[in-house]
């Protein structure tokens, strides 16, 4: 059986903007990773590990992992703490 997780990416460091961080994506867990003897690198002979799929909601994500038989681990995103901050505070301290 296959087993995924679905998550809603955090934004990279390199963004500053919110502005493409409301999909959510399934992700399936890797089966038996092992260390390449050649050049050391983890590898895998499970195809279903280099696929991702992306998503408008979390509901049709489900939807599909239902649909499709996948056991499914939902990881729900954590807020974002915002402290308002003002250029004038630089200066006032």
């Amino acid at each position: 059986m296959k087993k995924a997780k679905i998550y809603k990416p955090n934004k990279t460091a390199m963004q500053s903007g919110l502005g493409k961080i409301n999909k959510w994506v399934l992700e399936f867990k890797t089966k038996d990773p092992t260390i390449n003897p050649l050049m050391g690198w983890e590898s895998s002979s499970d195809t279903y590990s280099e696929l991702k799929l992306e998503f408008a909601t979390k509901e049709l994500a489900i939807t599909y992992a239902k649909k499709n038989k996948i056991d499914f681990e939902i990881i729900e995103p954590k807020k974002r703490k915002v402290v308002k901050k003002s250029y004038a505070e630089n200066f006032l301290n």
